[in-house]
């Protein structure tokens, strides 16, 4: 018992001997961080990479480019990756105003999934774009442009993200 107890006095002194300094922060720096952006296009069973490519557009700081002056109204930039590309516009505070995306051969969600299966049972997806349409008075909108295939038969079909033909 008399060891238990030394044990525990010991370990007790050891554990603050292994506590960690504040660490002081120099200076804080503010991100331009589109909120309205960013979360009227957060939709899900996305790919990675249309998130990170969203995260980029809607992070970006216009006022670090080389041709940023205050007197330009709006500004044009394109963020494009192998899968897909994005045309956001932004006024000159830095705000997103409009964007226009699209995504090809993407691993469609499971909704959409579910929609084409159901009403084409025997038709394989062959070719997907998926298109974001982004305003700032208006939200979001969001559509699947989805060619199938069955044999040598040919159909294209509009899809929205909850899985209903349009």
């Amino acid at each position: 018992m008399k060891k238990i107890i030394i044990g525990l006095f010991i370990f007790g002194l050891t554990t603050q001997l292994f506590a960690q300094d504040p660490i002081q922060l120099d200076e804080v720096i503010l991100v331009n961080t589109n909120y309205k952006y960013l979360s009227s296009t957060n939709a899900t069973d996305l790919p990675i990479e249309v998130d990170r490519l969203q995260v980029q557009a809607g992070t970006f700081d216009i006022k670090t480019m080389d041709i940023y002056e205050d007197e330009y109204d709006f500004y044009d930039v394109y963020f494009i990756i192998p899968e897909g590309k994005i045309l956001a516009t932004y006024d000159n505070e830095g705000n997103i105003l409009r964007t226009a995306e699209k995504y090809k051969n993407l691993d469609l969600p499971k909704p959409i999934l579910q929609s084409i299966e159901k009403r084409f049972p025997n038709w394989n997806v062959t070719k997907d774009v998926y298109l974001v349409k982004y305003r700032e008075s208006e939200g979001s909108k969001f559509t699947y442009k989805i060619t199938l295939e069955n044999g040598n038969k040919r159909i294209k079909v509009k899809l929205d993200e909850q899985g209903k033909f349009l």
